[in-house]
């Protein structure tokens, strides 16, 4: 699930590598809070991409599910962070179903 700080376009963009992808505007939480947002995930078992950091905080306070891919990488284009989760796809997934990582950080 791709939070609000992310392009509407990455869910649609990379849903070859990963199925399933939604954006939060797709599901009308683009004006929710984090914590909504978050619940949102964790009941429907969604990996939460974010560059926001508040998002860490939930991690540390609630504990996974769901997972946090938390990017760290500024302002970029959308190509930019497309192509980023694409070349890390084997980390992302080695991080979080075989290694049980909370967060996996992309920078």
């Amino acid at each position: 699930m791709f939070d609000q700080n992310l392009s509407r376009r990455l869910a649609q963009r990379l849903a070859d590598i990963y199925p399933g992808s939604v954006h939060v505007g797709d599901i009308g939480f683009d004006r929710e809070t984090d914590a909504n947002v978050w619940e949102y995930a964790r009941r429907d078992s969604f990996v939460l991409v974010s560059k926001d950091a508040d998002f860490v905080d939930l991690v540390a306070q609630r504990g996974p599910p769901p997972s946090l891919v938390w990017l760290r990488v500024g302002n970029c284009t959308t190509r930019s962070v497309e192509q980023l989760l694409r070349v890390r796809l084997v980390h992302i997934v080695h991080a979080i179903e075989t290694a049980g990582a909370p967060i996996v950080q992309i920078e």
